[in-house]
């Protein structure tokens, strides 16, 4: 007895643009051999949504009424899981995300919406980034994924014949080959990347932190603890016991008086001439050839003056501040007690070396106020012998002298001319005078106009000739004011040493230590934690000038 295949029926549903799904509801029963369910190659939604008609019934079959179109449960509840879906508002990209994860793992979805459905029954996110890089297949791997038939992925309505099992496979689209060669170059990259760091934190490590552990090993533990002494001290100029006029008074109690001192004194500190001092008194050298002292810090035995000379300038610093005129000065030894002996011995130096310019000052300005007047002393000695000379050579204490007292002779004689001359005329005025008396003041006034004509003669004499007292007199008084002027000059030198003196007193500088040197306990080099730090900082920056010199090279060589 053959049993007539029941009809099957199909009800469309209307659903969004986007998911134009189909649902197929089975109403009748199973047919007794059904082959195993096989993935359904959706097809192209059709032109316009129509309700689609039965199927013809085969040639000779009777005709089977349409029954009413009715959905099961599960059904339904697949439809309101599709709506449910639909309100998400998923992307058209997680859309064709979930149908593509749908069809590899081989399950029928009719839309983009029923991949989502089935993917989450099956308790697979389609969103997950482990699901989305799964659709890229590896190199090589490329037959291991079942063969998609063609058109996979855009089916729209459910098929009523089975699809063929020797149909082409699906070519790869565009979209999965971009993801590969896009995965294969960022594998690429992070491997050579990853290489890059290796290489970039092996050469940091050679030649930067390598050589930092190294210098720290030797500040923590390997370098000899050296001691530092500082000491401060100051050059102050003598109190004046009067003011001086102009900038010098001004300047005259402040530190810019001693100035050039203080930085002479530093400059001879300093000096190697001072190290050499220091080497013959308190053993510099020897001290830092010692064998306890490490290799980098310790001097050579065969060291030169030169050698040591560097060790100094390294252990002894010496500042000078201008603004408050202290000089400072510290003194690094490998042994306290070594260190303090050598401060005081600096500061000797330093008091000998300003005790030594203070007298240079005072002997050149002494110098030449005493040659001054040593020489107004002796010119004023040499004017005195002339004028005793000129004296004693002209035998006569004082030539105006004599010329005064003949010229008193002369006018004395003059006046006795004038009397006689008055008593002649009083005697010649009578009618009959005495001839005896006449004659006797004619001889008189006779014998007085002779004696005054010698006398005039004596004093023409004494004016006129080259040995004449006028001559004479010239000269001794030019000796006297020769004599005078030298007294005056003799005066003034006097003044000027005396002045110059007071001044010299004053140009006196003395020494003042302001900080004595102590006796260190513990040592002050080396620092460890800084001097570590700066090795690193050093090293990083050659470093990285030597690796941006390299970069510069090869990008112009290489252009």
């Amino acid at each position: 007895m053959t049993t007539k295949p029941k009809a099957r029926k199909y009800r469309i549903k209307r659903t969004a643009p986007n998911a134009n799904a189909v649902e197929t509801a089975d109403t009748a029963a199973p047919q007794p051999e059904a082959a195993p369910a096989e993935p359904v190659a959706p097809t192209p939604p059709p032109a316009a949504e129509a309700p689609s008609e039965p199927a013809p019934a085969p040639a000779g079959a009777p005709r089977v009424t349409p029954t009413p179109d009715i959905a099961s449960p599960a059904q339904v509840g697949s439809e309101n899981t599709i709506d449910a879906i639909r309100r998400e508002g998923l992307t058209g990209r997680q859309l064709r995300m979930a149908r593509r994860v749908a069809q590899k793992h081989g399950l029928p979805a009719t839309s983009d919406f029923d991949a989502v459905r089935l993917l989450r029954d099956k308790g697979i996110d389609p969103f997950q980034r482990s699901n989305m890089l799964e659709l890229v297949v590896p190199p090589g791997q490329e037959g291991a994924a079942p063969a998609q038939p063609r058109g996979a992925g855009r089916a729209q309505l459910p098929q009523t014949v089975t699809p063929q099992e020797n149909l082409p496979a699906l070519d790869e689209s565009m979209a999965e080959k971009r993801a590969r060669e896009v995965r294969k170059i960022q594998v690429d990259m992070a491997r050579r990347r990853k290489r890059k760091l290796v290489v970039l934190f092996a050469r940091l490590a050679f030649f930067v932190l390598l050589p930092t552990l190294l210098a720290g090993y030797y500040f923590y533990s390997a370098a000899t603890p050296m001691y530092s002494n500082k000491s401060e001290f100051l050059i102050l100029q003598a109190d004046a016991s009067g003011g001086r006029g102009g900038i010098g008074g001004l300047l005259s109690g402040t530190q810019f008086a001693t100035n050039g001192d203080s930085i002479a004194t530093q400059s001879y500190l300093q000096s190697k001439d001072a190290m050499l001092r220091l080497d013959n008194d308190a053993g510099f050298k020897a001290h830092f050839k010692q064998d306890w002292i490490d290799p980098i810090q310790r001097m050579n035995p065969d060291a030169s003056n030169e050698d040591a000379y560097k060790v100094y300038k390294k252990r002894v610093k010496i500042g000078y501040d201008p603004t408050e005129g202290v000089i400072r000065m510290e003194v690094v030894a490998a042994d306290p007690a070594v260190s303090q002996a050598f401060s005081e011995r600096l500061i000797a130096y330093a008091e000998e070396r300003v005790n030594e310019l203070s007298q240079q000052k005072r002997a050149d300005s002494m110098r030449d106020a005493r040659d001054g007047f040593e020489k107004a002393q002796q010119e004023r000695r040499n004017a005195q012998e002339a004028l005793v000379r000129l004296q004693v050579e002209n035998s006569a204490l004082d030539p105006e002298g004599i010329i005064g007292s003949m010229r008193g002779l002369i006018s004395n004689v003059d006046q006795l001319i004038l009397e006689k001359e008055l008593a002649l005329a009083a005697l010649q005025d009578n009618a009959r005078p005495n001839r005896a008396k006449v004659a006797g003041v004619e001889a008189d006034i006779q014998r007085l106009q002779l004696q005054r004509d010698k006398l005039n003669a004596q004093m023409t004499q004494a004016q006129e000739g080259e040995n004449s007292l006028a001559e004479k007199a010239v000269r001794i008084q030019m000796a006297e004011a020769d004599l005078v002027s030298r007294d005056l000059m003799l005066q003034s030198a006097i003044e000027q040493m005396e002045a110059t003196r007071a001044e010299a007193n004053r140009q006196v500088r003395y020494l003042t230590v302001a900080v004595k040197p102590v006796t260190p306990e513990s040592a002050s080099y080396p620092r460890a934690f800084e001097n570590t730090f700066l090795a690193f900082v050093i090293f990083a920056g050659v470093y990285l000038l030597i690796s941006l010199t390299a970069a510069i090279l090869r990008e112009q060589v290489g252009s």
